[in-house]
């Protein structure tokens, strides 16, 4: 049953992909969307992309400025993984730019693209500045599809806001699709979701600006407030690892959830799942928890180990935000205490929570007993609906960084390796500044 059901899945899924055709593809009429650049090392580099339907995908690379090309493995982009590929440039050097044209089905895409690797700077220098612009909740209309009355998306120019930064990278914070009810009871749903959020024609060139890293939260997951009793999280999963290019899904001790960790020049960041072993905090014979024990042990061991100055925590929901409202942390007091504690405990010092969710910015700072400060910058929504949170009571919420519209934050480093700042400046849909904060 399941395997036919599956194959039915697929069917409705290449139904929808003949037909929806991308205008802005400027002549490519092969590819859907994309091309997107995905986890970037100083060796490596990872690039995905969607076409029409089942065709061999390749990519051409060199230096710049250089005459010898180099080409990656050819991939077929197959009806199971939505006809999205992923491809991975090999054998490159630590602070090179290299071009890169995509070849579909043996024709060149007109257009280029460039990628930067990672500069090899310890033991040799002080680490070089750079910045990330980061968001979470973006919903994307579909008014066939959406519930009726006033759309609850918008303001998509943002995202040609964020790339018009020229930033290093981008961290999608969570919810960055919405599944809607017609999407939840069949993975072609889930597929036609991604596909139809990656086809937003502002969307294109933030995708190829940098490298792009995701986490998830419930709207990208399964049903609103989703957690690990959603029967289908092998659907989340396989299609969240479809449309992103994270360098690993997966924890040695906690398999099924889609956790990892990276280095971006100086500083490392910790990619957090809040869904797959949520149990929600109203159960009453079930222990509720966000996380669950295995991955809070593989957290505090990685910060512990980290000599990075700020350690990047990004989880889809709050963790400081001290009143116990909708899905946040504080929910779940004892996960959230002994989290807290045992950043004490290990005396870790320059954590910064990066959360979404609320449809609302803060920044949230706690100082510990042991005098180490922890932060929890929450950046929404990128073009959901603005929320209300105001007077929910959080006691932690730093003066002047509340947000009640659409926006996105740029975090910016610079200053000599051991005495490195982090300057967070939130910006509005059009790219004009909200507040600046910085970091010691």
């Amino acid at each position: 049953m399941k395997q036919g059901f599956y194959s039915g899945c697929l069917l409705a899924w290449s139904f929808f992909v003949l037909w929806s055709h991308p205008a802005w593809s400027q002549g490519d009429d092969s590819v859907l969307s994309g091309p997107m650049i995905g986890h970037v090392s100083m060796r490596s580099a990872q690039l995905w992309i969607q076409t029409t339907d089942a065709t061999m995908v390749m990519a051409k690379y060199k230096p710049a400025g250089g005459d010898v090309w180099q080409q990656t493995a050819s991939v077929e982009s197959d009806e199971k993984h939505g006809h999205t590929a992923h491809l991975e440039l090999t054998g490159l050097e630590p602070g090179t730019d290299y071009d890169v044209v995509m070849v579909v089905g043996g024709k060149e895409l007109t257009e280029s693209m460039e990628v930067s690797t990672q500069v090899l700077w310890d033991y040799r220098m002080d680490p070089p500045p750079f910045s990330f612009v980061t968001g979470s909740c973006a919903y994307i209309n579909e008014p066939e599809y959406d519930r009726p009355g006033r759309p609850y998306g918008g303001g998509y120019e943002i995202f040609e806001s964020m790339a018009a930064e020229d930033p290093d990278m981008m961290l999608w914070l969570g919810d960055n699709i919405y599944l809607r009810e017609v999407d939840f009871q069949s993975y072609s749903g889930f597929l036609h979701r991604y596909s139809h959020m990656r086809q937003t024609p502002e969307m294109a060139d933030l995708l190829k600006a940098c490298p792009q890293y995701a986490i998830w939260d419930d709207h990208d997951f399964g049903p609103n407030d989703s957690d690990g009793s959603w029967v289908h999280a092998d659907w989340s999963r396989d299609a969240f690892k479809a449309f992103w290019s994270n360098p690993s899904y997966g924890l040695p001790e906690a398999p099924r959830c889609i956790s990892t960790a990276f280095r971006f020049v100086d500083m490392e960041f910790f990619l957090l799942d809040n869904r797959t072993y949520r149990v929600n905090h109203y159960n009453k014979t079930n222990e509720p928890q966000v996380l669950g024990q295995a991955q809070i042990d593989w957290l505090i061991q990685a910060l512990r180990k980290s000599r990075a100055p700020f350690k990047f925590v990004c989880i889809g929901g709050q963790v400081l935000n001290d009143a116990a409202v909708y899905e946040n942390v504080s929910q779940f007091p004892s996960e959230r205490q002994q989290i807290l504690d045992r950043l004490e405990e290990e005396d870790i010092r320059g954590v910064v929570f990066l959360s979404g969710d609320r449809h609302t910015t803060e920044l949230s700072e706690m100082t510990l007993d042991n005098g180490r400060k922890v932060y929890d910058l929450t950046v929404s929504p990128l073009t959901s609906g603005p929320g209300h949170a105001r007077e929910e009571g959080n006691t932690l919420r730093v003066d002047g960084t509340y947000v009640e519209q659409r926006n996105y934050a740029v975090l910016s480093f610079e200053g000599p390796r051991k005495d490195r700042t982090c300057t967070i400046e939130v910006k509005d849909t059009h790219g004009a500044s909200l507040w600046t904060r910085t970091l010691d």
